[in-house]
């Protein structure tokens, strides 16, 4: 593998400009600068959307959590494995919200080994379900990123290729346990376009930098919990498609939630087909969402039909995935004017700050908060909603 860049390599460096940006106020305080240090930060995520870049909006997704002995510090509260696990069931249901026909799977590796907690699906209450359950498992031994990753392998690389194939390692230790080399395996996924993003929880590791650099991810060490919640987020959205994707049109079904029912009879309860994988106790129940091609009935959508693996979504669900594909325009950052503006548009808060955000296309002003609102939750401007529905 080629060595790391030079400049990758002078770490020093990026503490000797810290002191260069940190300035004291009056009072001797660095409250201001830090503020300012967060704000930018903030601001850099609403300039980062890819704009009329394709996406890989058909998503296949592998997180891998590391449950070794590493996993029971106590640097997060109250150590690393329950953290995580908590914060990873609000990915599973941020991801599945943003990306509702998509499929997430879990794997876990510990003692050297690897093996799978969930397999590849698109309902949320599963994933939340078996997470819950890992709560109670023990942190023992090391990770093993070979073997994890041949076994997200193994199913990733027969999806078709219209789809994202992409592993999110959620990486504690220091050290990694291979029963081979793990470079030959890197040249690997790269030929089978697998996408490997890494977030680490204790430093950086070599081997994980060539991983993510080889195969196209991304790679972040955590500063804190807050920042580790950033950084799934960030896995969230859909990546840019790869030049090489295959495109293809997908068969979907749209059914309505109707009652099960016989002509001229009462309707009669009847069994959901996702009892078929499910460990709880099946129950009877008239209504339901039937499979337009086969008829096959489930209580809740989106979900691939077990009888023909028709795709089931309703129309919301293509529809909450328009935003990553049409992003909204940036807000102009821009100097309060005297005489115009004095409160925002969205929360309607008097303006106090030095710099507000103006929409583009209806001019309307907004205070930071709204903004960062606005372009990570709403995807739309308020205003130009209601200009575009005034009658």
């Amino acid at each position: 593998m080629d060595e790391e860049p030079e400049r990758a390599k002078r770490w020093e460096g990026g503490y000797e400009r810290t002191w260069e940006v940190l300035k004291e106020d009056e009072s001797g305080s660095l409250k201001a600068t830090v503020e300012d240090i967060l704000f930018q930060a903030k601001r850099k995520r609403v300039f980062e959307s890819h704009g009329q870049v394709r996406l890989g909006m058909m998503r296949h997704l592998y997180v891998v959590i590391d449950t070794s002995r590493t996993m029971e510090d106590q640097d997060l509260k109250p150590n690393r494995l329950t953290s995580t696990l908590k914060l990873i069931e609000f990915f599973v249901e941020e991801y599945f919200d943003q990306n509702p026909i998509s499929q997430v799977g879990i794997i876990t590796t510990k003692n050297k080994r690897a093996e799978k907690l969930t397999d590849l699906a698109g309902n949320p209450k599963k994933h939340v379900a078996a997470l819950k359950k890992a709560l109670d498992s023990t942190c023992v031994g090391e990770p093993s990123l070979y073997n994890s990753l041949t076994l997200a392998m193994q199913t990733l690389k027969h999806l078709p290729g219209h789809t994202s194939r992409e592993v999110l390692i959620i990486f504690s230790s220091l050290t990694t346990c291979d029963p081979a080399n793990i470079y030959e395996l890197i040249k690997t996924l790269k030929s089978l376009k697998i996408r490997v993003s890494v977030i680490g929880l204790s430093a950086e590791v070599r081997v994980c930098t060539v991983l993510t650099r080889e195969t196209g991810g991304s790679y972040h060490v955590i500063l804190d919990e807050s920042h580790f919640k950033e950084l799934l987020m960030f896995h969230v959205k859909p990546p840019p498609a790869s030049s090489s994707a295959e495109c293809s049109l997908i068969r979907m079904g749209f059914p309505q939630h109707t009652m099960a029912s016989l002509s001229d009879q009462e309707p009669r309860p009847a069994f959901s087909m996702a009892h078929l994988d499910s460990s709880s106790d099946p129950s009877l129940s008239l209504g339901g969402f039937f499979c337009p091609q086969c008829h096959a009935k489930y209580t809740e959508l989106p979900v691939e039909c077990r009888v023909c693996g028709l795709t089931l979504v309703s129309a919301p669900h293509l529809a909450r995935s328009f935003h990553h594909l049409f992003p909204m325009n940036t807000f102009q950052e821009g100097p309060l004017q005297h005489g115009g503006e004095r409160f925002c548009h969205a929360c309607q808060g008097e303006l106090k700050d030095k710099s507000v955000f103006t929409c583009p296309v209806c001019n309307s002003v907004f205070c930071v908060e709204c903004d960062l609102f606005i372009h990570d939750t709403l995807h739309c401007c308020p205003s130009c909603i209601h200009s575009h529905s005034a009658p």
